[in-house]
């Protein structure tokens, strides 16, 4: 197995038992939730991502690992047969490998950001962001 693929199904990790354990069995068919933190819905995307590109019986193998991690959330080995399933599909997908890498985060980014008070916005990257009444832009 590539180094590569090892490097990527540990640093999305996170992101697929968080979401596991937010969406449960459901996180093959859940929209992105506003109300969830991003983790969980890139873990979501994810999962998703990796589903749709398997085959009937990869996608059940795949659909029966999520199912045991989510009945059993303290249960590492159940976690890391999600990810044996990751890196099964990355294997099988070189394609699928480059879409989940422009997907994650580039290592060891971290992004903070703090929004306090009345109209206040919150953003890692942003074009134009106004607030306030009665306000005009003009190019």
């Amino acid at each position: 197995m590539s180094t590569e693929i090892v490097q990527l199904v540990e640093q999305a990790g996170p992101f697929l038992t968080t979401a596991v354990g937010t969406y449960g069995a459901a996180v093959f068919s859940r929209a992105e939730s506003a109300a969830v933190d991003a983790t969980a819905n890139l873990g979501r995307r994810i999962l998703q991502t990796v589903w749709r590109r398997r085959d009937a019986q990869g996608r059940a193998e795949l659909e029966a690992a999520v199912q045991d991690a989510a009945e059993a959330p303290e249960d590492a080995d159940a976690a890391a047969a999600v990810r044996q399933q990751v890196k099964r599909a990355l294997r099988e997908d070189a394609e699928l490998l480059a879409e989940l890498a422009r997907m994650l985060p580039a290592s060891g980014e971290t992004v903070t950001v703090t929004a306090s008070g009345e109209r206040s916005i919150a953003a890692k990257t942003i074009g134009t962001a106004v607030t306030g009444d009665n306000t005009t832009i003009q190019p």
